[in-house]
């Protein structure tokens, strides 16, 4: 038809190809945070499960973990940085407004061409991307996307604060998007409560730190955060599988945000998921680290066991915002080899 706009050409399915981590290269116990807090190992551990946090050296940015979550997850897809069309940084963490931090990650990986930009949705960032990057390859605007979480949440930590610091660790993970011959990522089920912003996040904005010169630091309201992530967010994990064409028992792993290990063993219940179900438990000595703390539970269970390669998992994102975001995936192979074709078909072809 005389001036109708070409279409690009659509793909049947977008596959997660590789997945690769970045830690902080420090375990911080419980022991040597306890004191500002006037607590113990055993307090800390009964709460929140965690026996230690990941945190980085003061002169390693989030860009620099970041970047070699990218290279380790690139590696493990089998493609270079000039394949690249999209990068997605999902980070609470980059302090400059402007400019963002993902086209200085495309550019430190050799991905100087590619679109990028960032997400600022906290612990739901890197779900937020996988569900963007999923929309843009079976549509054919992308290819190859490459999408990240990280964090260097200890840069906004106060020693003295029992809400939510004692709790936060470094790290980045990252994750390859590309085609595939049918779908193998669900449909994201997302959403936001802006009216509950005041439970969870940043305690001052730069206008105020500037004026008092105080380092703004994150709180949360614990309870409040607690009942919404264990029965609202439940809620949202259950319609991600039905919107997948599946039931709860189908699920094979589940892959939380790391908040809190309580949550975790609450939402499963409630979820409705298998006795044998196989949960991401990475909090435990990683810690908190909001926006890469789902894949890097994916690259350990991955590293760990790579058996689960290929396996339907759950993955659910939620924080600050308060935002949310879950879907049903079908896990990568593990080790460095690019996934190939065929398969069984999943229950969301």
């Amino acid at each position: 038809m005389k001036g109708a706009l070409l279409s690009q050409p659509a793909n049947p399915g977008a596959r997660i190809l590789a997945v690769g981590g970045a830690r902080g290269d420090r375990l911080v116990t419980n022991a040597e945070l306890a004191g500002p807090i006037d607590s113990s190992d055993e307090w800390i551990r009964s709460r929140t499960g965690i026996a230690t946090r990941a945190r980085a050296a003061d002169d390693q940015s989030m860009l620099d973990l970041a970047e070699a979550a990218s290279r380790a997850a690139l590696a493990a897809a089998g493609l270079g940085p000039d394949q690249l069309d999209l990068v997605i940084l999902g980070s609470i963490t980059h302090f400059l407004q402007t400019p963002a931090a993902a086209p200085q990650l495309a550019t430190r990986l050799g991905a100087s061409g590619a679109a990028a930009f960032d997400i600022s949705a906290a612990c739901a960032g890197y779900c937020y991307g996988i569900g963007l990057a999923d929309c843009l390859v079976r549509s054919g605007a992308a290819t190859h996307v490459l999408v990240v979480g990280a964090d260097k949440l200890s840069e906004m930590v106060d020693p003295t604060d029992r809400t939510i610091s004692f709790l936060l660790g470094d790290g980045a993970g990252a994750a390859v998007v590309g085609p595939s011959e049918r779908p193998r990522i669900g449909p994201a089920v997302w959403g936001s409560d802006g009216a509950q912003a005041g439970r969870v996040g940043q305690d001052i904005d730069y206008r105020q730190a500037v004026a008092g010169g105080v380092w703004p630091t994150l709180r949360q309201d614990g309870p409040s955060v607690y009942k919404w992530a264990v029965f609202e967010i439940s809620k949202a994990a259950r319609a991600a599988i039905a919107a997948a064409g599946l039931t709860p028992d189908q699920i094979e792993v589940f892959l939380p945000h790391q908040a809190n290990l309580r949550i975790i063993e609450q939402q499963v219940k409630r979820i409705g998921l298998s006795p044998e179900v196989i949960v991401a438990r990475d909090i435990v000595e990683t810690g908190n680290t909001s926006a890469a703390s789902v894949p890097l539970a994916t690259e350990r269970l991955l590293r760990d066991d790579p058996q689960i390669g290929g396996k339907l998992a759950l993955q659910l994102g939620f924080g600050a915002g308060l935002a949310y975001a879950a879907q049903v995936v079908e896990l990568p192979p593990a080790g460095h080899r690019q996934p190939t074709a065929g398969g069984p078909a999943t229950p969301f072809d």
